[in-house]
């Protein structure tokens, strides 16, 4: 059995703590410590060293601690020109997946935000079409496929075949006819000449006949 003297002591120095606890005012203590001075007694680095991060930071609820943050008041306080004057900007593009980043955008949301009307008009279609390479173009154009493509009855139904062969055949009449009169002129010529030479004519004939000509002023 315990000695009862020992535990009316245990009793009576719980008793006491307890009474000399309720007594100081903890704040004013804390007040009084000299905290610079005691840290500089502490060896951080070997309590550090005692820690058990991974166990500490498996109790921290990092949820919690980020919905604890202002962020704005911390960007406030970034100085983002010096923070990007240091930053390598090669080496980030460089760690950037581009295909990736293109596979996440939704293209038809990103046109749909487009002013397309505004675009066109800042853009020149002038230097746009120098640039186009036309024969490029046309070499990647199924012209086949193009052709294949054509309603011919429809077109047919649509266009004036009349005027078309009349235009034709008006022009080729034409031309036929002037070709006509002009070889007639030349072989009248070539008649002319021979029979000339035949006749020993020593002034060649006028061009038409008398009365169709012009009359000549008399001097």
């Amino acid at each position: 059995m315990p000695n009862p003297a020992e535990s009316l002591a245990q009793r009576v120095a719980e008793r006491v703590v307890d009474l000399l606890v309720r007594a100081i005012n903890i704040n004013e203590l804390v007040l009084r410590v000299d905290l610079n001075a005691l840290l500089q007694q502490v060896d951080l680095d070997k309590a550090l060293g005692k820690v058990n991060m991974d166990a500490l930071l498996a109790r921290v609820d990092v949820n919690e601690l980020i919905d604890r943050v202002d962020v704005n008041a911390l960007l406030d306080r970034v100085n983002v020109n010096a923070l990007l004057d240091r930053a390598d900007v090669n080496a980030l593009l460089d760690r950037v997946n581009v295909d990736a980043l293109l596979d996440r955008a939704d293209v038809n949301a990103l046109l749909d935000r487009a002013n397309v009307d505004a675009l066109l008009d800042r853009a020149s279609v002038d230097d746009v079409v120098r640039r186009v390479d036309v024969d490029a173009v046309l070499d990647r154009v199924d012209v086949n496929g193009l052709v294949g493509r054509i309603d011919m009855d429809l077109l047919v139904e649509q266009t004036d075949l009349g005027a078309v062969i009349a235009r034709s055949s008006g022009g080729a009449a034409s031309e036929a006819l002037d070709a006509a009169r002009s070889q007639a002129v030349g072989l009248d010529q070539f008649i002319d000449c021979w029979v000339g030479r035949v006749l020993r004519r020593k002034h060649p004939l006028p061009l038409a006949p008398p009365v169709l000509l012009a009359p000549r002023e008399e001097s």
